[in-house]
């Protein structure tokens, strides 16, 4: 049964995804690999810390690093990291958390990397028991800020990559590991959703986090990578408060099974047909009055380009907002990459793609511009609403 069949057996619809590595989406494809492996061990018994002695070797392999483990996400692994680096070993104090009395429990952020992932990352660190250290301004952090924010109750810094996070006036890596490292602060880094599996360790990061089941193309769960002693503090945890973020057999497997499949994957190949899929959106929206498409580079540098989608309302008769709810509604939903919608454009990712699927994306863009442009009234809906949308739902949710 392929995807399509399982989707219209749940009565789910048979979404094409170009917003890229969405949790809410269901992440990624994941790979054969890992499908294989997790068919493999899901009738059989194993013993769980024996089989993550092994994901250890293999994170270490292919981080560059001492050790590693897999848990329940990347944000259940910001919460064990910053537990780990207050109780250390300490099985008691372990037990004992979130009370975190006797402990350094001071976790510094830069404010400019206090985003939301679907969550926001200072809860992960609130919910080891730590006190939230802001660093700086939304827009700027500079080192005597950081410097002056660490106390001898600080217990690590967490440092995040993403798109989400503001993209100019903060600390480079480099330079925020220097400062904590001269003051005896671990850094943690969050990397949820980057290619990058060495560089952030090698920079001088004590931890480093990842995603499982976002660019590796594994089950969901995330990866800890870094220093034993800082490893091994995290994967104790799973005595205390990472009862509630453990990982099964199969996550733990398929993990393991994806960041072998990436080390041999092709990846100029994966490239080429993520460019080949760009160049046809462009021909696509080439013409189109009021259409702009534009490759841009990703923030963060994963190797990858997205086509950016902008979209001038009195030319095109609509807005690019309308246009995304346009493209995710109908027969063959299409979900743009939408988090910025509100200056007039929106993104299509190409990652994610079955062969025959930028097909389908193309078609849905010249019906839904076509369509508009039919329109004798531009289609402009108020954005507020669409803003409130999201939480309105999940307040009905499950109805």
């Amino acid at each position: 049964m392929d995807q399509q069949d399982i989707r219209s057996e749940l009565g789910l619809r048979p979404i094409v995804n170009v917003s890229g590595t969405m949790t809410s989406l269901g992440a990624s494809i994941v790979v054969p690999e890992a499908v294989a492996a997790i068919s493999a061990i899901l009738p059989q018994f194993v013993e769980i810390n024996d089989l993550q002695k092994k994901s250890s070797r293999v994170i270490a392999r292919l981080c560059g690093t001492e050790a590693g483990f897999v848990t329940a996400s990347c944000s259940a692994g910001i919460t064990l990291a910053v537990a780990g680096a207050m109780t250390g070993s300490n099985l008691a104090a372990i037990e004992r958390l979130p009370d975190t009395t006797g402990l350094k429990n001071e976790v510094l952020i830069m404010t400019g990397h206090m985003v939301s992932y679907g969550a926001p990352v200072e809860q992960g660190i609130r919910l080891a028991g730590a006190k939230v250290v802001p660093v700086g301004q939304a827009t700027g952090a500079r080192a005597y800020q950081l410097d002056g924010a660490i106390t001898d109750k600080t217990a690590a810094a967490v440092y995040v990559v993403s798109h989400h996070t503001v993209q100019y006036g903060l600390l480079p890596l480099e330079e925020f590991v220097a400062i904590c490292h001269a003051r005896g602060v671990p850094v943690i880094v969050d990397a949820a959703s980057e290619y990058d599996l060495k560089g952030f360790l090698a920079t001088g990061a004590d931890m480093a986090l990842y995603s499982s089941h976002k660019f590796l193309g594994g089950p969901t769960g995330g990866i800890v990578a870094g220093r034993t002693d800082l490893v091994r503090a995290a994967f104790l945890q799973n005595m205390g408060i990472g009862r509630g973020m453990k990982v099964g057999k199969e996550s733990i497997v398929g993990t393991i099974a994806a960041l072998e499949a990436w080390e041999k994957r092709d990846h100029a190949a994966v490239r080429a047909r993520e460019t080949r899929n760009l160049e046809l959106w462009e021909q696509t929206l080439s013409a189109k009055p009021g259409v702009t498409a534009t490759r841009e580079a990703d923030p963060t540098n994963n190797p990858l380009d997205r086509l950016k989608v902008a979209v001038e309302p009195k030319e095109a008769h609509i807005t690019a907002w309308d246009l995304a709810d346009a493209l995710a509604s109908g027969q063959r939903p299409i979900i743009v990459r939408d988090h910025e919608v509100e200056h007039g454009f929106f993104y299509l990712d190409p990652c994610n793609l079955h062969p025959g699927q930028e097909v389908i994306v193309a078609e849905r863009l010249v019906e839904e511009l076509e369509k508009a442009r039919r329109s004798n009234e531009i289609i402009a809906t108020p954005l507020e609403h669409r803003r409130n949308r999201g939480a309105e739902a999940l307040r009905r949710w499950p109805e």
